[in-house]
C-alpha cells in the first residue's frame, strides 16, 4: 500500500522526525576487524554530506576510495584524507546529470586498469524547479536514477566491478520510495517542467525506480552467478545540504528542524559502512536496510515484472540517446532461460 506521508515537504520532514522515535530491530553492528583492506571502492556524490562521510569512514576501515563528485577537486579529497589519517583516497571529476560525464568516468576507470570490489551509488538531488539536461532529460531522472542505471551496467560490462570476489554495489534508496505512484510508462524520460511543489513527490518516484533496479540487478546477477552482492537502504533523515534549494523562506525553518532531529552524516552512514563491510552479508543479496532495520521494499517496488519493464525501457532510452549498454551476453542467457521456465 502507498504511503502518502512523503507526498509533500512537511509531510517529508514530519515523518522524518517521527522515523527517530521508533523502535526498530538492528540487523547487527560492524566489529573493528570488518575492513576493506586491499579493495577498492567507488563513491558517487562524495564532495559532501553522506557520500563524503561514507568514504571517510571507508578510508579508516582500509578501502582505496575513489571520490566521484562533480565539484569539491581536489579540496574535499584532501580534507577527507585528513579526516581519515588515509592517504588511500582519489577524487574523479563525474557530473550525474550528463550522460557523456558518466561515460567518461568509466572509460577512464577501465583505461588506468581499476578494479572495484565495492560500488556505493549515494549521489541524489532535489530541484527547486525541473532542469533539462545536456541530453534533454529531467536532471532530477537522470542524477536520481539513470546514472546509476547506466554506470552500474557500464562497469559490469568493462569488467571493472570484480565478479567471483565477493564485490558488491550499495544503493542508497528512500523510504519515500514507498509513496510513489505506479511508473507512468508513456511519460518515462520525457522532459516535463514541474516547480518545487513537485519535487518531493517526484523524489519519492525516482527512488522507487532505483530500488527497483536495484532488486532487479540482484536478481540478474544472481541467476548469472556473478558473485556480486546487491545492497540497499534508506539511511533516515540526514542533516545534509539535500534542500538547499528550498524556497529562501523556508530554508532557516528547514536548517532548524534539520539540527535538532536530523542525524549528522558521520552517524547516518552507518547502514551504507555496515553493507560494504559486514562479513554477515557474504552470502546474501537484494537485502533493504531502513537505517540499520532489515525490511522488505514496498510490493510494487520489488515486483519482478515491473523491474524488468523498468530495466527494459531505461535501456531503450539509452540507445535512442547514442548510450547503448546491453548487458552482456552471459548475463542475456540467463535472463532468457529464467523466463521460459
Amino acid at each position: 500500500m502507498e504511503n502518502s506521508q512523503y507526498r509533500s515537504t512537511s509531510g517529508s520532514i514530519l515523518g522524518a522526525i517521527k522515523q527517530q522515535f521508533g523502535k526498530r530491530r538492528r540487523i547487527g553492528t560492524l566489529t573493528e576487524d570488518e575492513r576493506l583492506d586491499g579493495k577498492t571502492v567507488l563513491i558517487t556524490g562524495a564532495s559532501s554530506g553522506l557520500g563524503y562521510a561514507t568514504a571517510v569512514q571507508l578510508a579508516r576501515r582500509g578501502g582505496t576510495v575513489i571520490m566521484a563528485a562533480r565539484s569539491g577537486i581536489p579540496e574535499k579529497g584532501n580534507a577527507a584524507k585528513q579526516d581519515s589519517g588515509s592517504s588511500a583516497l582519489e577524487m574523479r571529476q563525474v557530473d550525474l546529470s550528463d550522460l557523456d560525464s558518466i561515460r567518461s568516468l568509466a572509460d577512464g576507470l577501465r583505461q588506468d586498469g581499476i578494479k572495484l570490489d565495492r560500488l556505493v551509488l549515494n549521489a541524489a538531488c532535489v530541484p527547486a524547479r525541473s532542469r533539462q539536461t545536456k541530453q534533454g532529460l529531467e536532471e532530477m531522472f537522470v542524477v536520481n536514477f539513470l546514472s546509476s542505471f547506466y554506470l552500474t551496467n557500464l562497469l559490469i560490462r568493462y569488467d571493472v566491478l570484480r565478479k567471483n570476489a565477493g564485490a558488491r554495489i550499495v544503493f542508497v534508496g528512500s523510504e519515500a520510495h514507498r509513496s510513489s505512484p505506479p511508473i507512468d510508462w508513456e511519460r518515462f524520460g520525457r522532459y516535463e517542467e514541474y516547480t518545487m511543489k513537485k519535487s518531493v513527490p517526484l523524489y519519492g518516484y525516482y527512488k522507487h525506480m532505483l530500488l527497483s533496479f536495484a532488486a532487479e540487478l540482484a536478481r540478474r546477477l544472481q541467476a548469472e552467478g556473478a558473485g556480486i552482492g546487491v545492497y540497499a537502504l534508506c539511511p533516515g533523515p540526514v542533516n545534509t545540504r539535500l534542500a538547499r534549494e528550498a524556497p529562501w523562506f523556508a530554508q532557516w525553518l528547514v536548517a532548524i528542524l534539520f539540527a535538532l532531529f536530523f542525524k549528522a552524516p558521520a552517524k547516518a552512514c552507518e547502514p551504507v559502512v555496515y553493507l560494504a563491510c559486514a562479513r554477515s552479508l557474504d552470502e546474501r543479496t537484494g537485502v533493504y536496510l531502513h537505517r540499520m532495520e532489515e525490511r522488505p521494499l514496498q510490493p510494487a517496488t520489488a515486483a519482478p515484472q515491473n523491474a524488468r519493464q523498468l530495466w527494459d525501457a531505461s535501456s531503450s532510452l539509452l540507445a535512442k540517446l547514442g548510450h547503448d549498454i546491453p548487458f552482456h551476453e552471459r548475463g542475456a542467457a540467463f535472463e532468457g532461460k529464467r523466463e521460459a521456465r
